[in-house]
């Protein structure tokens, strides 16, 4: 393995919600993604997810048993959405992430609703 320069690693592609594999932590994919705009709904029934702002503000809309509610990311931030949560990741701006899920972990989770063309439903893709 070499060092991976993770701003080389963005420049690399353009496609938004469509995440990339940087690298592997024991059963656990490092992934990073450009988003902008909504995601869609959905839910992790069997794992957390991290986010980690690298460029922009992601904004992340929670269904809790407390109600609904939404957290703010700036750049630098990090959030870990719990198993089970139900939330929509929303960038108002071009945003760049970070994302620390088990290996095969779907981009749109084990519930969610219908997927819009402009969201990935993915695993994770290699870099190239």
């Amino acid at each position: 393995m070499e060092p991976i320069s993770l701003s080389d690693a963005l420049d690399s592609f353009t496609d938004r919600w469509s995440p990339r594999i940087v690298t592997a932590v024991n059963d656990y994919d490092v992934r990073i993604a450009k988003v902008e705009g909504e995601h869609l709904w959905h839910v992790h029934d069997h794992t957390d997810e991290f986010f980690l702002v690298l460029e922009g503000e992601l904004h992340i809309f929670l269904r809790e048993p407390a109600g609904e509610r939404t957290v703010v990311l700036a750049k630098g931030s990090v959030f870990t959405v719990p198993r089970g949560t139900e939330h929509k990741p929303y960038a108002p701006v071009p945003t760049a992430l970070l994302l620390f899920e088990p290996t095969g972990t779907l981009t749109v989770g084990d519930r969610h609703d219908d997927v819009p063309d402009h969201v990935d439903a993915t695993t994770g893709h290699a870099l190239t």
